[in-house]
C-alpha cells in the first residue's frame, strides 16, 4: 500500500462516517441556530482539533491504553458520558428559559437576536472537550489507522496526515451545514436573526439527543 493509495482509503471510509449523524454534527447545528456561524465555525474547528490530537494519540500508541486497561477505558467513558448530559441539560435549561420569556413572539415574523452566550473561544472549547472525551473517537483511530499506514512509513506523521484528512473532511461537512441552516434563516426571516421558538426547538432537540448519547455512553460495556 502506497501513501497516497492509504490517504484515498482512509478519505473514503472517513468520509462515510464523518456524515453519519451523531454528537458533533447536533452540537454544530445547534449552535449555528443559537449562536450562529461565527460560533459553529468555531465550535467545529474545536471538535477537529480534538480528533487531531486523537490521531496523533492513536499513532503514538497512547490511546492504545484504552483497549488495554479497563479502568481507563471506564473512567473516560464515564466521564465523557456525564459531560454529554451536563451539555445537553443547559441546552434544555435554555429552552425552558426561552419557551418562558417568549410571550413576545407573537406575530409569525417576530424575531429576536441571538442571546449573548460567551466567546468563540468557549465555542471551541466546548467542541474540543465533546470529542476528547469521547473515547469511542479514540478507539476508531486505534482501530483504522493500522489498517492504513503503509510499511516504511513512520507511525505519528502518517496517523496525523490521515487525521488532518479526517479533520478536512469534517470541516467541508459543517460548513455545508452551517450554510444551510444560514440559508435557511435567510428565507424564513429574511435576516441573519434567528426566530426564538427555532432556537427553542432546537436546543430541546439537541439536548436531548446529547442527554442520550451521555447516558448510553456512561452506561455502555
Amino acid at each position: 500500500m502506497t501513501i497516497t493509495s492509504a490517504v484515498v482509503s482512509f478519505a473514503l471510509v472517513a468520509g462515510v462516517l464523518t456524515i453519519i449523524p451523531g454528537v458533533d454534527t447536533a452540537l454544530v447545528l445547534r449552535v449555528a441556530v443559537a449562536r450562529g456561524r461565527g460560533h459553529a465555525y468555531a465550535t467545529a474547528a474545536g471538535i477537529c482539533t480534538g480528533a487531531l490530537l486523537w490521531g496523533a494519540a492513536a499513532a503514538a500508541g497512547v490511546s492504545a491504553l484504552l483497549l488495554a486497561s479497563t479502568t481507563a477505558y471506564a473512567v473516560m467513558r464515564v466521564a465523557g458520558g456525564i459531560y454529554l448530559v451536563v451539555v445537553g441539560a443547559l441546552m434544555l435549561r435554555d429552552a425552558w428559559r426561552s419557551r418562558r420569556t417568549g410571550a413576545a413572539e407573537a406575530a409569525p415574523t417576530a424575531v429576536t437576536p441571538p442571546p449573548p452566550t460567551g466567546s468563540a473561544w468557549r465555542a471551541f472549547g466546548t467542541g474540543a472537550l465533546t470529542n476528547l472525551l469521547n473515547p469511542k473517537v479514540g478507539l476508531f483511530y486505534v482501530a483504522m489507522l493500522p489498517q492504513f499506514l503503509p510499511d516504511g512509513v513512520a507511525a505519528l506523521p502518517m496517523g496525523l496526515l490521515l487525521a488532518l484528512v479526517h479533520d478536512l473532511e469534517a470541516m467541508l461537512w459543517f460548513a455545508l451545514l452551517i450554510g444551510g441552516i444560514d440559508l435557511a434563516r435567510r428565507w424564513w426571516t429574511g435576516d441573519t436573526a434567528t426566530p426564538t421558538r427555532l432556537r427553542r426547538l432546537t436546543d430541546a432537540l439537541a439536548g436531548t439527543l446529547l442527554i442520550t448519547l451521555g447516558l448510553r455512553l456512561t452506561t455502555d460495556r
